[in-house]
Parts: C-alpha cells; structure tokens; sequence
C-alpha cells in the first residue's frame, strides 16, 4: 500500500481496494453502504480523499 498522501484527492474503486486491502466486490459493498459520501460520474464511482480518510479514522 503506498502512503495515503500519494494518491490524488479524487479516489476510485481500485483505490479503495488497495486502501483497505479488499476484494473488488467488497468495496463496491462498502460504497453502495453509504457509510461515506460517493459520487457516480458516467459509469465511475469517485470519493474525495479527504471524506474517505476522515471515515476510515473516524472523524
């Protein structure tokens, strides 16, 4: 996993995945839960950086 700074401020799936060290099914699970804010552009699904890691620190 690379340190979080290195990735850009608009995340995608495959972003998450290696976050979290997940499947691909798991976080399109995580994401549809609405546990954090998420937008679709087209058929991509895009979270600010800075709203996922204030969720996976509890903020």
């Amino acid at each position: 996993m690379k340190d979080l700074e290195a990735y850009p401020d608009v995340l995608n799936v495959e972003d998450i995945q290696v976050i979290l060290g997940i499947g691909r099914r798991q976080a399109y699970e995580l994401i549809s839960s609405q546990q954090f804010h998420s937008v679709r552009v087209g058929k991509r699904i895009k979270i600010l950086k800075r709203v996922f890691v204030n969720w996976l620190y509890g903020f």
